[in-house]
């Protein structure tokens, strides 16, 4: 995953909504959608809680 996709995956993970995200980032949220996105592809996830979890574990 690139840098950017890291960072908004990681916020997202922690609890932070897209336009929270975005002004942590200075991002628009619209931004922000196109990393989450493709990260949502990378890692074969379909929602936000698979992703959290897969972050979790990684991290944790």
């Amino acid at each position: 995953m690139t840098a950017s996709e890291l960072q908004v995956v990681r916020l997202l993970a922690q609890g932070a909504t897209n336009r929270q995200a975005a002004e942590q980032l200075f991002l628009s949220p619209h931004t922000v959608n196109t990393p989450l996105r493709h990260a949502y592809s990378k890692l074969d996830v379909n929602s936000r809680v698979e992703l959290t979890r897969l972050v979790l574990a990684h991290d944790g």
